[in-house]
């Protein structure tokens, strides 16, 4: 899985009946397959997940 900010919309097709439509502005997490092809094609960027932070780590501990 991948998350991806789509700058524009995009229809992925994971089978040939199925379409699953992204709309351009908005995040999504999606198959890494779907990913690959909006960021390949320009409709869409990666979104890279933050690492935990000190303060995350001290507030699970609580």
């Amino acid at each position: 899985m991948a998350r991806v900010r789509f700058t524009k919309d995009f229809d992925y097709k994971p089978q040939p009946s199925v379409t699953i439509a992204y709309r351009g502005g908005r995040e999504y997490t999606v198959r890494r397959e779907c990913a690959d092809q909006a960021i390949a094609l320009g409709r869409g960027d990666e979104v890279l997940s933050r690492a935990p932070s000190a303060l995350d780590a001290g507030d699970a501990e609580q």
